[in-house]
């Protein structure tokens, strides 16, 4: 298929609100089953299973088997991109609200997940300590970490060794535009490895049904102390 035709069908599978909702849930990183994308958006599992089924053939998901489950994530980061940056485009053109948005709103841009990388205010800040500390260098869509940041890292446990060594299409780190701070956040193998620590230590936890991440009070300590963070 021609570069504008492939355009076409992405535009139109992406345009489909139930796809939408489907693809939108699939941005946390996590793989979910059909069952759970057709709660999401109110469709019954079989007709999420033929949208599923369309969204794979695409190339825009993926699906792997465990046992008698299916489970369906985001094929790459650059269909995150896609997304993030259509929800960029349409809060811009978005009319203004007359009432103030609700809490689950404020969650979600103080700290959520892009994919499989942290955005959000928290996102944004730590892409500005690294790159203000020279840790990190970042240009238009690539970047680098410093010797100064390979040992500030590891003191926080993520080793970046195995990242920029590791053979993968997938650069080590760049800049991804945050559509509610309207300033890039970390993304990358690297950007990947800082949400997963910060997971794994309890730094910030998930909220159930959200993209949003809450900051705990250990996490509190550690993006104050290492990053000059206060959220």
């Amino acid at each position: 298929m021609s570069a504008p035709g492939s355009f076409v069908e992405i535009s139109a599978l992406a345009g489909d609100p139930a796809r939408a909702l489907m693809l939108h849930a699939l941005m946390d990183g996590r793989a979910l089953t059909a069952g759970e994308l057709a709660r999401v958006a109110g469709i019954t599992p079989q007709t999420a299973s033929g949208h599923l089924a369309r969204l794979a053939t695409a190339g825009l998901v993926t699906v792997e088997r465990q046992g008698r489950h299916r489970y369906h994530r985001l094929a790459a980061p650059s269909v995150a991109r896609m997304l993030e940056a259509m929800m960029q485009v349409a809060s811009e053109l978005a009319p203004p609200r007359p009432v103030p948005t609700g809490p689950r709103d404020a969650a979600m841009r103080t700290a959520r997940t892009c994919y499989d990388h942290l955005a959000g205010r928290l996102g944004v800040a730590i892409t500005d300590a690294l790159v203000s500390r020279q840790f990190v260098e970042l240009a238009e869509d690539a970047g680098s970490v410093t010797p100064g940041g390979v040992a500030f890292l590891a003191d926080l446990g993520i080793d970046t060794v195995p990242l920029s060594t590791a053979r993968t299409r997938r650069v080590l780190c760049r800049p991804c535009l945050d559509w509610s701070e309207r300033r890039p956040h970390l993304a990358g193998t690297l950007g990947a490895a800082v949400c997963a620590r910060a997971l794994s230590a309890g730094w910030v936890r998930r909220i159930e049904g959200s993209r949003a991440l809450s900051v705990t009070r250990p996490g509190e300590g550690v993006f104050r102390d290492a990053f000059g963070i206060v959220l």
